[in-house]
């Protein structure tokens, strides 16, 4: 079959790119990436890594995490969550503890290192050791509206909501849930927060 001078067959034609219209994809493939990337490390979850020992045996030095931010958008935290926070303002800093004390209760450690939650004992077991020091938690705390008291579960090595430098964490500092650890691989998995 002859064709005549000028015509183009279809494999000639998806030889020729129109060499801007490329670059523009490209652009536009490489801006989408990056937008997406932005809101999901902004909105939905952030990786973090564990430094020190203050959630030992839950947590150790070193974990790698995923942290999600979504459910806290659309729920509130609950006892027992393990959260990341900044514990102050203008902070780079951000810390990793377990949630005590919500929102309107009130919370007191005694000397015998147990945990009053409105004048009731907390039923717990996280925090293996008992606690040596209750800190600013010897008095009662009342918690306001959007307050929430944390302690690390290594209780006596971690700076938690006993101290002042920390205090009661505003729902606004915290940044979301720890979800999963992906690292080391040997503890890889869903973490447990009821």
């Amino acid at each position: 079959m002859s064709r005549e001078k000028g015509q183009v067959t279809s494999a000639d034609e998806e030889k020729k790119v129109d060499p801007k219209k490329e670059v523009l994809s490209w652009i536009f493939y490489i801006a989408f990436v990056v937008l997406a990337t932005w809101l999901i490390l902004h909105y939905v979850g952030q990786r973090t890594v564990v430094d020190g020992s203050s959630m030992n045996d839950t947590l150790i030095d070193g974990d790698n995490l995923i942290v999600e931010k979504l459910s806290y958008r659309f729920g509130d935290p609950e006892r027992f969550d393990i959260i990341v926070f900044q514990p102050y303002e203008d902070s780079s800093e951000y810390y990793i503890k377990r949630i005590i004390g919500l929102p309107g209760e009130t919370v007191r450690i005694d000397e015998d290192g147990n945990i009053y939650i409105n004048g009731e004992l907390l039923e717990e077991d996280y925090g293996k050791e008992t606690i040596e020091n209750p800190g600013r938690a010897s008095e009662e705390i009342t918690l306001g509206e959007d307050e929430y008291f944390v302690l690390g579960d290594n209780r006596n090595n971690s700076t938690d909501s006993r101290t002042e430098r920390v205090g009661n964490v505003s729902r606004d500092s915290i940044v979301g849930k720890a979800w999963v650890r992906i690292w080391p691989l040997s503890s890889i998995g869903l973490l447990s927060h009821q």
